[in-house]
């Protein structure tokens, strides 16, 4: 990580004093940058199928919020009233993207969710909000005017298609000039404002809650629960009221469940899973025609591979999960942790033992052969 990113500081440094705990903002962080795409690009890419985009006017009635896929007559102006294009998960349609993503890795890939672009015309935004999780906004074209709040009132008015604050007060305000970001921990108020035509590039991550982690950990162990036996109550004792639930069934019910117990391996498995598993609305291509194993074991020794777009390769020890899924033994768990850590590898780096256990992975669609726009 080049230190200019976070403003000289190190990444263990910003970790220890910024990261959710309080707001930092680097003039000039990327030098040079002023965005991924023009936004005639991005209003194109809105357009398409299978990208998650949605579109928000402030009229002179409320806030109108549309979701994608949008047609060209959509950007259109209408009687210039602001209006704001948010594209998700750039990184699995940009190269470009994904390499700017690569330059936040001092956070792990298990809290990383995804890289969202904003064009908005003058005055166009989003409304005064919060986000449950942290946030990295590195200013692309144009200019921005950021507000920002630390209050603990996050109260949101009733009746808007978005999340607004009710009673946002801003502390502090800076214009964002291309090259600057602003990182914000959770549950920080803020507003951001287009001083004139810009995009905004917005590096989030995920903060799943207690409830929904609970929840889907049990989901996975009940495929992994092997309990014998069945209820029995020969000594049964007559009851006075039939429609009482007896304190002797609770007592045995509760014995049964209390059988139900797990390790950290369970935990980890289910991480493992749970964390790489793809959005619902994301799919995968499978090569048509796939290559043979032979053609495939040159080429990628000659050109190496990389993981598509939208997989995710996580590890924990020697065990691999990718896509929501727990791969078989690999040959070189280090070779491996490396295609995790940089989402690609050399040719050099493939060996013939590896090549059996990557040609599934290619025919599945969860790698492809490195090329620029893979």
């Amino acid at each position: 990580m080049d230190k200019q990113l976070l403003g000289g500081l190190s990444a263990a440094e910003f970790l220890r004093d910024y990261w959710q705990k309080q707001p930092l903002l680097v003039r000039n962080a990327v030098p040079g940058f002023s965005g991924l795409l023009e936004p005639p690009a991005l209003q194109a890419l809105a357009c398409e199928d299978e990208v998650q985009a949605r579109l928000i006017r402030q009229t002179q009635s409320g806030w109108v919020l549309e979701h994608g896929p949008f047609k060209q007559s959509s950007f259109k102006p209408k009687a210039k009233l602001p209006w704001t294009l948010l594209v998700q998960e750039l990184n699995h349609h940009l190269a470009s993207a994904r390499d700017l993503l690569q330059q936040f890795d001092f956070i792990p890939y298990a809290r990383l969710d995804d890289l969202m672009v904003s064009y908005a015309v003058p005055g166009g935004g989003v409304g005064a909000h919060f986000d449950s999780y942290d946030v990295f906004l590195l200013q692309g074209s144009g200019q921005r005017r950021w507000q920002i709040s630390a209050q603990t009132d996050l109260t949101l008015v009733d009746g808007v298609p978005l999340k607004i604050l009710q009673n946002f007060v801003p502390e502090q305000e800076w214009v964002l000039n291309p090259g600057d970001l602003l990182y914000l921990p959770p549950c920080y108020a803020h507003n951001g404002v287009a001083v004139d035509a810009c995009t905004t590039y917005s590096i989030g991550f995920r903060a799943p809650s207690v409830q929904e982690i609970a929840t889907q950990f049990l989901v996975h162990m009940q495929d992994k629960l092997d309990l014998p036996g069945m209820y029995q109550d020969a000594d049964l004792n007559g009851q006075a009221h039939p429609a009482e639930i007896s304190d002797a069934m609770l007592d045995q019910i509760a014995g049964m469940i209390a059988r139900v117990t797990w390790q950290r391996a369970d935990i980890a498995d289910f991480l493992g899973r749970y964390l790489t598993e793809p959005k619902p609305h994301l799919f995968f291509d499978p090569p048509e025609p796939p290559l043979t194993q032979p053609v495939f074991t040159r080429r990628a020794q000659k050109q190496g591979v990389a993981l598509a777009p939208q997989s995710l390769l996580l590890w924990q020890g020697a065990i691999f999960y990718l896509n929501g899924e727990a791969l078989a033994a690999m040959p070189d768990t280090i070779t491996m942790q490396q295609l995790a850590d940089k989402r690609r590898l050399a040719g050099a780096q493939i060996t013939a033992a590896l090549i059996t256990a990557l040609y599934p992975l290619y025919l599945d669609g969860y790698i492809v052969l490195d090329l620029v726009d893979a």
